[in-house]
């Protein structure tokens, strides 16, 4: 079950063919998120298994699921973006429920991401579902 907001990105990536311009979109909407605050960038909210610096920070209140994000790298910061959208502001149980892979499968990611992204997408996820289960 993905958010509405992940769903739009899903629409906008079926009105935009070439990748170039995937990967702009994708760099924009990390653009556009809040900045984390550098107290937040400690050993342990990096994420390990990344090419570039990453860190998550995660909150849960209320059965609310939420994280923030930042990295050193536009398009890993991109894809921090794309990963909030699809798990800010689910239930905890709905959040245990996505299947990240698969839906970032859809927007075609997996085919367009270097070896070393994808790995790092995967340590994300990873850090992620850990800490809904």
């Amino acid at each position: 079950m993905a958010s509405q907001a992940f769903e739009d990105i899903v629409d906008d990536f079926e009105f935009i063919d070439d990748w170039e311009d995937r990967y702009r979109y994708v760099i924009e909407l990390g653009k556009a998120m809040d900045d984390m605050d550098d107290a937040l960038k400690v050993e342990a909210n990096k994420v390990h298994g990344c090419a570039s610096q990453v860190w998550l920070h995660i909150t849960k209140s209320d059965d609310q699921f939420s994280f923030i994000g930042d990295s050193d790298a536009m398009i890993v910061k991109g894809l921090i973006a794309v990963l909030q959208k699809l798990y800010n502001g689910l239930a905890i149980s709905d959040a245990r429920g996505v299947n990240a892979l698969e839906e970032l499968g859809r927007l075609g990611l997996n085919d367009h991401l270097s070896a070393q992204r994808s790995n790092g997408l995967r340590s994300m996820i990873e850090r992620i579902t850990a800490s809904v289960a």
